[in-house]
């Protein structure tokens, strides 16, 4: 099966609270090793531990990881540069990368609605 090249292909985050690091790397596209490598190197990527020091992400943790992704190995960016990149997030977005921000917020809406709707 061939690896995704775009963050576009990836398939969708499932709704629900915690994600395995191989949850993770199937819906990033990521290696198990690359993602612990990534939690050094970016401070935004704090996974919640638990017992035995397993991982578990959050959705707001792959968004992150999806957005590293996109940067080193679709804009071309390296490790420190995307590090600085996340650091400065909200400066100077690019039309590409607004459009992608309002759709994860229309997702997040979506998803809220029906969490409501199926609470009723």
């Amino acid at each position: 099966m061939l690896e995704p090249t775009h963050n576009s292909e990836l398939p969708p985050i499932p709704t629900k609270r915690y994600f395995t690091i191989g949850e993770v790397s199937e819906l990033c596209a990521v290696k198990p090793h690359v993602l612990r490598y990534w939690e050094q190197e970016f401070p935004h990527l704090k996974p919640v531990k638990r017992r035995g020091n397993r991982r578990y992400y959050q959705r707001g943790d792959i968004e992150v990881i999806r957005t590293i992704r996109s940067l080193l190995y679709e804009q071309g960016y390296t490790i420190g540069g995307a590090r600085q990149r996340i650091a400065n997030d909200g400066e100077a977005l690019t039309p590409i990368e607004l459009q992608a921000a309002l759709k994860q917020c229309i997702e997040a809406l979506e998803m809220a609605r029906a969490l409501l709707a199926h609470d009723d």
